[in-house]
């Protein structure tokens, strides 16, 4: 009896280690969950046009913590997220399917969201040039991404073209900053080609960074 006893608390051992050390691996395997937004006007970076009704937000991925979220290290990339939020508390459908977004950096660089094939093609080849250039470039993209890093690229990029009576669209837009110095510092990040649902354009939208960067940090 004493042997076998033994013998069940060493299987008993054997099993709680397994399962600690399998700890890590489920962790590092979890599946990518975008944020849930809050209305647009709830963030530091915002601008709000209270006659249509339209705010829009940025909330930049600039700390290890925050980017946890993701299984990409994208500042190895040269690459920063921020978070875009639109909310729409109007009772008409605002289109955003011809919505231009810049980035304008205190020394006055002017970033545009990478496109999706831009983006995978960056994190395929870190040599890769994504800025604008005057000679052609192939669109064909390595196959260095896993399936986890595609699907969480797709599932988290900001991809709506309309944003539909009192809700909110949001998901991530990604610049490359390599070599760029304080990037959001001084930054304003201008949005145009927002329509309303008769296909007006609205005043265009101007996100003042250093909101979010004096903002309160939460306890």
């Amino acid at each position: 009896m004493p042997l076998l006893a033994s013998g069940s608390r060493l299987r008993n051992c054997v099993v709680a280690l397994t399962a600690v050390a399998c700890v890590p691996a489920l962790l590092a395997s979890k599946n990518f969950v975008k944020p849930v937004p809050k209305s647009a006007i709830n963030y530091a970076a915002h601008d709000f046009h209270r006659d249509e009704k339209v705010s829009i937000g940025a909330d930049p991925y600039d700390t290890p913590e925050k980017v946890k979220i993701f299984s990409i290290n994208f500042a190895d990339h040269g690459l920063m997220p921020i978070f875009f939020i639109v909310t729409n508390d109007g009772d008409q459908p605002v289109s955003i399917a011809n919505m231009e977004i810049t980035l304008i950096t205190a020394n006055h660089s002017k970033l545009t969201p990478l496109a999706s094939e831009d983006l995978y093609r960056r994190l395929s080849n870190p040599q890769a040039q994504t800025r604008p250039s005057p000679l052609p470039l192939p669109h064909k993209v390595k196959g260095t991404l896993g399936k986890k890093e595609l699907d969480e690229l797709d599932s988290s990029q900001f991809a709506a073209r309309a944003v539909e009576p009192h809700s909110t669209q949001s998901g991530f837009l990604f610049f490359d900053v390599g070599g760029i110095d304080s990037v959001l510092r001084g930054a304003n990040i201008d949005i145009t080609g927002v329509a309303d649902s008769k296909g007006n354009e609205l005043i265009f939208f101007e996100i003042p960074v250093d909101n979010y960067l004096n903002a309160p940090v939460n306890p």
